[in-house]
């Protein structure tokens, strides 16, 4: 079997380091910097001929983070590598699936097809916004769940879960199915869902409660906090009906304008995300904890270079 071999952009450097000690493995000898213009320029330093290569980049802003992708990927498809897999943890762009708007594009596959056209082989991603994105791609696709990293961290500061005492919540329509699947993997507990309606633009969100929450500890579960508004008011209307506590857990801690502020002064215990977008620890409020995704990447990994079933890691 050929070797398989890992490098990353400048958006996962530390991810790369925890992936590779899992793996007991070094990372490839390569360059990631910028010319003097701020052209990026990229460099394999040994020779991956004939290997497996996986580039671990999340495309998360600023748009330098894509870039990276797409000429490491050229770089290695260049360097005469036999499989190509993209591991971007985060998937930039992917609330951009569809014209919801006149004369927008669709942004999510436009950046389909730049992976596409680069070289690389297969995807492997964590929890994409909108899963249809899957079918944008001509190539393999696996999207992981961190669902798997959120139970190990329940269980060890919780314990087994009883469904008298907790409850899972779904933030809006669209991540029902993703609660659902966090609720089976904690041993069937109930879930609640928030039913988000804005009466006319640029008035405040209306949240109603789906379920029944009263006396009890609500876990909601998302895939990205951006602004932290969605969460804050999901929280509140959760704790106006009656639940005890929330605590939140999502994949993608993007953390963008004055999320900080309004998710510390939030009725939220803990929120807890993963490392797949690095370098926004200043952005992280107080009541935030990130845990690692390396252990959960790195088996799917493994996994994909032995030809082997990814699909028991999805949740």
């Amino acid at each position: 079997m050929n070797n398989f071999k890992i490098l990353s952009g400048n958006a996962s450097k530390q991810l790369l380091n925890e992936i590779c000690d899992y793996l007991s493995i070094k990372p490839i000898e390569h360059i990631v910097d910028k010319f003097s213009d701020g052209e990026i320029r990229v460099q394999i330093l040994e020779s991956i001929r004939g290997d497996d290569v996986f580039i671990i980049q999340s495309t998360n802003p600023p748009s330098d983070n894509l870039m990276e992708l797409l000429l490491i990927i050229d770089a290695v498809k260049r360097a005469s590598a036999n499989n190509i897999t993209a591991v971007i943890p985060y998937f930039g762009y992917a609330r951009q699936d569809r014209k919801d708007a006149p004369r927008v594009p669709i942004s999510a596959k436009l950046v389909s097809d730049l992976i596409q056209v680069a070289g690389a082989n297969r995807v492997l991603t964590v929890d994409l916004h909108a899963e249809q994105i899957q079918g944008f791609f001509n190539i393999p696709v696996d999207n992981l769940y961190a669902i798997p990293i959120f139970k190990e961290y329940i269980l060890k500061h919780y314990g087994n879960l009883n469904s008298d005492e907790f409850i899972v919540v779904s933030p809006d329509v669209g991540g029902t199915r993703r609660a659902r699947l966090f609720a089976k993997k904690l041993g069937e507990l109930p879930i609640a869902l928030i039913d988000k309606r804005r009466p006319s633009p640029n008035h405040a969100e209306v949240m109603n409660v789906i379920g029944d929450v009263k006396n009890k500890i609500a876990i909601i579960v998302d895939d990205i906090i951006d602004t932290g508004r969605t969460i804050a008011l999901a929280s509140k209307a959760l704790i106006e009906k009656g639940c005890k506590e929330v605590i939140v857990f999502a994949t993608h801690g993007l953390f963008s304008s004055n999320a900080k502020e309004i998710l510390e002064n939030a009725e939220i215990k803990e929120i807890i995300i993963t490392n797949t977008i690095e370098g926004n620890e200043a952005r992280i409020p107080r009541n935030a904890k990130k845990i690692s995704i390396a252990p959960l990447i790195a088996q799917a990994i493994k996994r994909i270079h032995n030809s082997e079933s990814v699909s028991s890691l999805f949740i």
